[in-house]
């Protein structure tokens, strides 16, 4: 009795994981696009919202820089020691793989003795502004999940500004300023994140907080998404559900933690004060060990993978949609206008698929497998056939008859069986717009 009943608990647990694996949880994970289910007609595609894992998205970047010659070591040049500004002893040389500090050392693993660079040339024009742009592209819409986080190995930079594009970098705006005098740099009163709510998260802001100069722990610059997120979720970010919720329902909040590029711009190298030495300019430059940037494809909840074709991030698209971003409907499955998935309801969301067109129900095209219903079926919706009374199973390919004690008789539906095959190779056949004639 005792082992029956342990089966029986052990079975239905079984049961229950296994159905559990392919809903997403209340935190709003979103990794299954759809899955069968049963119903009275049999198992139907039970569709839903979904979308690609995070990921370290540097792996996929190009990185240009402008002006295209602000690298040092070409011709070589001598600078001076970190966190001492008057040992200007040290060289740069593109020549010399030791001593080339090249744009990819802003991507290389982190922990290297001694630490690896990009580094600019020093101000040696100034009182020439030393400018420089660093943009980040990834061809692809991407949406960011984690704090974007950047390096120096030199001074953090007086002045600097982070924008974004979510257009492929043919326009760009202002995601955060930073400045060692926000009022002085761009006219702004200083902020930190801390200072938003959720009704002025999408506010601009100029921050003082990582903009100091010479100092060994003051290396590093973030732009806080995830203290964002936390106005929404929590301060531990237990509550994704009301994050995504409000991403669902405030189209401009969705598009603020999206882009297409990112642009750091460089402004005014660390001096660690007010005036410039102009006898020990080697002092200024701008040097970074490395870049941060967590996010996921944007696929419109209509994919959980995302692959790298040809150079290229392109999502692999569900729900009868295709495109790099998921974002139009397939041939032949524009039965109504494309709509991109919703978060809402939790835990699942709303797969908004395509459906077939018009045109293409009379082929009684069925999912995306392309199963077409026997024996006279109708499709509905591209989820389900719609049997004739006397046909049962998910493509109507048996006889309800054959369920009954009695099995099936002439007058119940027998003599139809033998006209199956025919049925289903006729539904085939006109599919691909043949016949039999």
């Amino acid at each position: 009795m005792y082992l029956s009943s342990f089966l029986s608990l052990h079975a239905l647990w079984v049961t229950v994981s296994s159905v559990m694996q392919h809903y997403p949880s209340v935190w709003g994970h979103y990794d299954v696009c759809k899955t069968q289910i049963y119903t009275e007609e049999g198992k139907v595609w039970d569709y839903m919202a979904c979308q690609p894992e995070a990921r370290d998205m540097i792996k996929y970047v190009k990185v240009t820089l402008d002006p295209p010659d602000i690298t040092c070591g070409d011709p070589p040049e001598t600078f001076c020691a970190m966190g001492n500004p008057y040992m200007c002893n040290n060289e740069c040389d593109a020549s010399t793989q030791e001593l080339a500090h090249p744009p990819e050392l802003m991507f290389d693993l982190e922990g290297r003795h001694p630490s690896t660079f990009w580094q600019s040339t020093t101000w040696k024009d100034y009182p020439k502004p030393l400018h420089v742009n660093i943009t980040l592209s990834w061809n692809k819409t991407i949406e960011l999940t984690d704090n974007i986080v950047i390096t120096f190995e030199s001074g953090r930079p007086d002045q600097m500004i982070l924008e974004k594009s979510l257009d492929y970098g043919r326009t760009w705006q202002p995601y955060q300023y930073y400045a060692t005098d926000c009022l002085d740099a761009f006219h702004m009163d200083p902020k930190s994140v801390r200072d938003l709510s959720q009704h002025t998260v999408l506010e601009i802001i100029c921050t003082e907080e990582y903009s100091t100069g010479y100092m060994t722990n003051s290396k590093i610059i973030h732009f806080e998404i995830k203290d964002r997120f936390a106005f929404f979720a929590g301060p531990r970010l237990h509550n994704m559900a009301s994050l995504y919720g409000q991403l669902d329902t405030t189209k401009k909040l969705r598009d603020f933690f999206t882009v297409t590029d990112l642009r750091i711009r460089l402004l005014r190298p660390a001096t660690g004060e007010i005036y410039v030495d102009e006898q020990h300019l080697a002092r200024y430059f701008y040097a970074i060990s490395d870049i941060r940037v967590y996010g996921r494809c944007k696929c419109n909840l209509h994919a959980t993978g995302c692959k790298e074709e040809n150079k290229r991030l392109l999502c692999e698209c569900e729900h009868n949609t295709t495109g790099p971003d998921c974002g139009k409907c397939k041939k032949n499955y524009q039965g109504r206008p494309w709509s991109p998935g919703s978060y809402l309801p939790i835990p699942k969301g709303t797969a908004n698929i395509c459906i077939p067109s018009i045109s293409s129900i009379g082929t009684n095209v069925c999912d995306n497998e392309l199963l077409h219903c026997q024996n006279g079926g109708t499709c509905i919706n591209n989820v389900r056939c719609q049997c004739p009374p006397a046909y049962t199973g998910i493509l109507c390919e048996k006889l309800k008859c054959e369920r009954d004690p009695g099995g099936c008789s002439q007058n119940s539906g027998q003599g139809a069986i033998s006209h199956q095959p025919l049925l289903l190779l006729t539904a085939l056949l006109g599919a691909t717009g043949l016949c039999i004639c």
